[in-house]
């Protein structure tokens, strides 16, 4: 029966099926690609808070990320205030991350890196280096 079936779909294919195969391809492909949506674990929000040094100063920060974006808000030495938007890559149990952000005083634009660790399913610590901030450390928690 199925050997019939695939002699019957090879007999009916012409010239001009095939010069709308690959066209039909990409448009099925891109259907697809298009429902594809971001695990849960991607979505669910995270908040956090960070405490760091930079010249013997303390500084502060509590940032939020949701879907692979973060904002993070923070005071820095003579209180220097600003935010940063950081963008994360999404791996298993560890997500680096990059940011740019704007703060008041001297410094105004800031750059930053670091790492989210996930060793337990609802909470993550993190290090990371903040241009204006320093050297930090992140405790938080996911929903």
């Amino acid at each position: 029966m199925i050997k019939i079936i695939i002699k019957q779909a090879v007999r009916n294919i012409t010239p001009s099926t095939l010069k709308v195969l690959p066209a039909s391809l990409m448009a099925i492909s891109c259907l697809t690609l298009g429902t594809v949506s971001p695990a849960y674990s991607q979505i669910t929000p995270h908040v956090w808070s960070s405490v760091g040094a930079k010249d013997n100063d303390l500084s502060y920060a509590a940032g939020v990320k949701w879907a692979g974006f973060a904002i993070e808000v923070g005071a820095g030495k003579e209180g220097v205030t600003g935010g940063d938007f950081l963008t994360f890559l999404p791996f298993p149990f560890v997500s680096p991350y990059v940011g740019l952000g704007v703060y008041s005083g001297d410094d105004t634009l800031s750059y930053s890196g670091g790492l989210h660790l996930y060793p337990t399913a609802h909470v993550f610590v993190g290090a990371g280096y903040h241009s204006i901030r320093g050297i930090n450390g992140k405790l938080g928690f996911k929903f």
